[in-house]
């Protein structure tokens, strides 16, 4: 069995940092959101075509071994195949398709075996015991609960959608910018799908909340590394700073490609800096799930030194 721990929820919220860290405990590696290597790493038909290595993925020894796997001599042909797969099966809406597969009431769709059989080229050729996908599809994640040779463990990840959307106002170098309503109705869908899969296998579950993670970095990582079966000790010291090397993700955060020191720690700036218009189109998308979360109508940011 190919163990994974699947990272769900909604852009902008952390996890490319998250996925990272856990990347540097032995055992496990990252390979970010695991979905985008066809588009990406093969047709070159994706945002950026980099391995979180630095190099092209297409160059990366890792990536090239996976793909000559699985695609043998024709890697486009194989790559158009599992993409055709993927919107097929796999985007959001799917998620109530892929849930009564996980549970035995249907057989499980060609997109699923695909994806086993991923994970299980890169537990051969990194030799991980654990594989972190921060992918963040829910259809994903209710599909691996059910995959066949894959025990699969599900990290609900959410944070403040004004916080999202206040991130998805600036472009990031490749990634596009996206409006407060966009954003949040995404938020809104991504995270209520992930409540589908929580509630149907609540063994494999674990939710995280950002603000909770950026407080008490080293805590909350030691949970996480508790619920994906990880040992030992969380890369991350007392103050909240951890060191991160080389890592082999797919796609992500641009943020993916820091070396070295890094510190965590929560961040409010969004509060003072969010247009009032934004930030009443996000609390009114994400209404439903606010209190769920335990996020306030009306956010205030911490008290500068100044005001206490």
């Amino acid at each position: 069995m190919v163990r994974v721990l699947y990272v769900t929820g909604w852009c902008r919220s952390g996890t490319t940092l998250l996925g990272n860290l856990l990347g540097e405990v032995p055992g496990a590696v990252h390979v970010g959101e695991l979905r985008y290597l066809w588009t990406n790493g093969v047709l070159g038909e994706g945002t950026n075509t980099l391995c979180g290595c630095g190099q092209d993925i297409p160059s990366c020894p890792l990536w090239k071994a996976v793909v000559g796997r699985l695609a043998g001599d024709d890697p486009a042909w194989h790559a158009e195949r599992a993409v055709r797969r993927q919107r097929a099966a796999l985007r959001t809406r799917h998620t109530g398709r892929r849930l009564a597969e996980a549970r035995r009431l249907r057989a499980p769709h060609p997109a699923v075996r695909d994806l086993a059989a991923l994970y299980a080229a890169i537990a051969d050729e990194t030799g991980a015991g654990l594989i972190v996908d921060t992918g963040k599809f829910p259809a994903e994640a209710a599909a691996l609960c059910g995959a066949p040779g894959v025990d699969a463990r599900v990290l609900h990840v959410v944070r403040d959608p004004r916080a999202t959307a206040e991130s998805w106002r600036r472009a990031k170098e490749y990634i596009p910018a996206m409006g407060p309503a966009r954003s949040t109705a995404y938020w809104t869908g991504f995270n209520a799908a992930s409540e589908r899969v929580a509630r149907a296998f609540p063994g494999r579950c674990l939710r995280l909340r950002y603000e909770d993670f950026a407080a008490r970095p080293r805590a909350e990582l030691a949970r996480v590394m508790r619920h994906a079966g990880l040992a030992g000790d969380p890369p991350v010291d007392a103050a909240g700073t951890a060191r991160l090397g080389v890592n082999h993700t797919v796609t992500g955060n641009p943020d993916r490609l820091r070396r070295g020191p890094v510190r965590i720690r929560d961040d409010d700036a969004w509060v003072r800096a969010q247009p009032a218009s934004a930030r009443a189109v996000a609390t009114v998308l994400a209404a439903p799930l606010l209190a769920r979360y335990g996020y306030p109508l009306r956010p205030a940011p911490a008290r500068t030194p100044e005001e206490l």
